[in-house]
């Protein structure tokens, strides 16, 4: 069964020459160039990526990554953008998306970035598959609904925190290379996604900080060790 990728552009010249070239490339590929008809076209046909261009028509880009997020919690979203203000691609993070590719890209760099993703996906769903709730100190980490349980206290992780949490619980007392983590969670090791990291790796100890028995490590110059006492 080819891999079905649901794309979001209303530049029609871009957009047919993209879809032609996946297509060649043996995806199938569902094209919507208005905003308001994307999420209807997501819930009829459940695909394996999104690749979303922010700038749409009648609905963006960003308020679809969020409706369709809190339909499925797994599937890629990619965002198209020829925006470069940083508080614009934190955003689309925040809302649960994967990546960002700056307009004009390249076909190689679409189809790189689109395999990533379907690697990424692809090993989430095995590993939420196994186990749904872990043990991590003194919290209750429920991956499905992507909560940080804490006695009777919840903190409500975005799509990224809890991918990294679970990055890191699944790898703990062993050092991850910044660029493994990079190139797993956000597609690719650029300055801009290793800034990101930081933020993150900073929530995360916040979200921790009442077990000392947990401390995510910084190897300077490498990586991170989540060590559990």
């Amino acid at each position: 069964m080819s891999i079905k990728i649901l794309y979001a552009e209303d530049e029609l010249f871009l957009g047919k020459i993209v879809k032609e070239s996946l297509e060649t490339r043996g995806y199938q590929v569902l094209m919507e160039t208005d905003g308001e008809k994307v999420l209807p076209l997501f819930t009829s046909n459940t695909p394996d990526v999104c690749v979303l261009d922010v700038m749409l028509p009648n609905k963006d880009g960003f308020e679809i990554a969020e409706a369709i997020r809190a339909i499925d919690k797994a599937v890629s979203i990619l965002f198209l953008t020829a925006k470069t203000q940083t508080q614009d691609l934190v955003k689309g993070f925040q809302l649960g998306g994967n990546d960002y590719i700056r307009k004009p890209f390249s076909m190689e760099e679409l189809i790189i970035r689109i395999e990533n993703a379907l690697r990424y996906r692809n090993g989430e769903r095995i590993a939420t598959d196994k186990k749904e709730d872990i043990r991590i100190g003194k919290y209750t980490f429920h991956l499905g609904r992507q909560v940080l349980k804490d006695n009777g206290d919840e903190k409500k992780l975005s799509f990224r925190e809890s991918e990294l949490l679970k990055l890191l619980y699944e790898n703990k007392d062993r050092i991850i290379d910044r660029r493994d983590i990079l190139n797993l969670l956000w597609g690719n090791d650029n300055f801009f996604n290793s800034r990101n990291l930081d933020v993150y790796i900073t929530k995360l100890r916040g979200y921790l900080r009442n077990d000392p028995s947990l401390e995510i490590i910084t190897i300077k110059g490498i990586g991170y060790r989540f060590v559990i006492e």
